[in-house]
C-alpha cells in the first residue's frame, strides 16, 4: 500500500472513511478480494499471492487497518515475516483500543521489514511506527484528514501536500458526495514538483495515482463506516487503478 487517505471525525454520520492507492510491481500475483477470516469479526480484503498477507483489511465491526511500506533500495528481507500480517492482527479485535493494546506488546518491529499503518475505527484513529525499536510506536490521532504514505506519518512530503490540496474543503461536502471526492483524489496523476527525492525514487510515484514501467497503482479503495454500529462498513475496491478499473462493491455474506 503505497497511500492511505482517512477521515476519522470530521464528516457527520460517517465517523470513520478511507481512501486507499495500493502500489507495487505489476507481476506481483494478488487476491483483488478475499474473505481474510471467516469466524467473528469476519475480515475482507485484499490478499498477497506471495507473501500471503494483506495491505488493507477491514471487519465487520468497523476497524479498518492499512500498512505503507519503508523503501528499501536492496528490496525486502525475505528471512523476514510479511508485513500483510499486521493489518489482520490488528483487524482481528472488535475496537481499536484492544487492538492497539495488544499489538504492541505481541509484535516485534525487528521480527518484520520496516511499515507504518493507521489503524481506525468509529471512535479512534491510531498511527503505528513498525521501523526501529523493541516495541511498535502507536500514537493516537485527533479527529480531521489524515494521510499516510511510503514514509514515517507527518514526515514532508509533496505526495502528501497534494493529496491534502485536493481535499481542502471536502469536509463541507455532504456526506454523500464524499467518496466520489475520494475517488477523484486517488486518480490524480499530477505529479509535484520535486527537486531531489530522497529516497531516490522516480518522480511518478509521486502522484497519487502510480504509472511506470512495471509498477503502478494495482488497487484501490474506498471504505465508509457508518455512525451506527449495526451497519456493517461500505467497502469498494477496483482490481487496477482508479482511473480506468471499474468499481466492485464488497458482499460481506455470499
Amino acid at each position: 500500500m503505497c497511500l492511505l487517505v482517512v477521515l476519522s471525525r470530521v464528516v457527520p454520520g460517517f465517523p470513520l472513511i478511507v481512501a486507499a492507492n495500493r502500489d507495487e510491481r505489476l507481476d506481483r500475483p494478488a487476491v483483488p478480494m478475499d474473505v481474510l477470516r471467516a469466524t467473528a469479526p469476519r475480515t475482507l480484503g485484499g490478499r498477497d499471492g506471495l507473501a500471503g498477507g494483506t495491505w488493507l483489511a477491514v471487519n465487520e465491526d468497523g476497524v479498518v487497518a492499512g500498512l505503507t511500506n519503508r523503501p528499501n533500495p536492496d528490496g525486502r528481507d525475505e528471512s523476514k515475516r510479511s508485513r500483510g500480517e499486521l493489518p489482520l492482527a490488528l483487524t482481528a479485535y472488535r475496537d481499536v483500543g484492544s487492538a492497539v493494546d495488544a499489538f504492541v506488546v505481541e509484535h516485534d518491529p525487528s521480527a518484520y521489514n520496516a511499515a507504518w499503518l493507521f489503524v481506525g475505527d468509529r471512535t479512534s484513529l491510531v498511527a503505528i511506527d513498525v521501523t526501529d525499536g523493541p516495541r511498535p510506536a502507536a500514537v493516537e490521532l485527533p479527529p480531521g484528514i489524515h494521510v499516510l504514505e511510503n514514509r514515517a506519518y507527518g514526515a514532508p512530503s509533496v505526495k502528501v501536500d497534494r493529496v491534502n490540496e485536493l481535499l481542502a474543503n471536502v469536509t463541507s461536502l455532504p456526506a454523500s458526495d464524499v467518496p466520489a471526492r475520494l475517488w477523484q483524489v486517488l486518480a490524480d496523476h499530477q505529479i509535484p514538483d520535486v527537486a531531489t527525492d530522497v529516497l531516490e525514487r522516480p518522480r511518478e510515484v509521486n502522484a497519487a495515482c502510480v504509472h511506470t514501467e512495471g509498477y503502478g497503482t494495482r488497487w484501490s479503495a474506498v471504505i465508509v463506516v457508518a455512525a451506527d454500529a449495526v451497519r456493517r462498513p461500505s467497502f469498494t475496491y477496483t482490481d487496477g487503478p482508479p482511473c480506468t478499473s471499474s468499481r466492485r462493491d464488497v458482499v460481506w455474506h455470499a
